[in-house]
């Protein structure tokens, strides 16, 4: 993305969600499902990590509902040894994405000074097996033309790009993807 452009939003999609890397967590770390209470848990790693969106109070009943049992099922949270959260993601799903019913890896994020140690990939694999777990056979996920690791990590687990219109094939070229 060349300065002053604008970043546009994208989507990835993943037509099987057979042969999934498999990263283990790195010694001393542990993922754990949602717990009551983990929503400012998380729009604080939001908050701290995402240069790109608004995160109001109101955005994770917005995403996620209430339904404390799906989300537990789904919504992982990233621990290291002292047991502070340093990250989460979401094994989501979408019943109408592109007609049809789809997992959808929703709302990962590490706090920024975690970012860049390979974490990310622990985490996107656990989800990537949730979502195969809870009976999704296809995964999706959306993110934006100026999160390029974001998008290379995506790619390591076989996301591809989807362009949807001109403007998505345009900035998905510029990317070099």
């Amino acid at each position: 993305m060349s300065a002053g452009e604008s970043p546009i939003g994208l989507k990835m999609v993943r037509w099987d969600l057979e042969d999934l890397p498999v990263v283990p967590l790195p010694a001393g770390f542990q993922l754990r499902g949602y717990q009551e209470g983990d929503q400012e848990i998380w729009r604080q790693i939001h908050l701290a990590a995402d240069r790109f969106n608004e995160i109001p109070p109101s955005l994770f009943a917005q995403q996620f509902g209430s339904d404390v049992t799906m989300l537990n099922q789904r919504q992982l949270y990233l621990l290291e040894e002292s047991g502070q959260v340093i990250g989460t993601g979401t094994a989501w799903f979408n019943d109408n994405f592109q007609g049809q019913r789809f997992g959808r890896i929703h709302w990962v994020a590490l706090l920024p000074e975690r970012q860049g140690r390979g974490l990310a990939k622990p985490l996107m694999s656990a989800l990537c097996r949730r979502l195969r777990e809870l009976g999704h056979t296809r995964a999706y996920l959306s993110t934006s033309s100026a999160r390029v690791p974001a998008i290379r990590l995506y790619r390591q687990f076989g996301f591809i790009p989807l362009a949807e219109d001109e403007q998505q094939a345009a900035a998905w070229r510029r990317l070099g993807v």
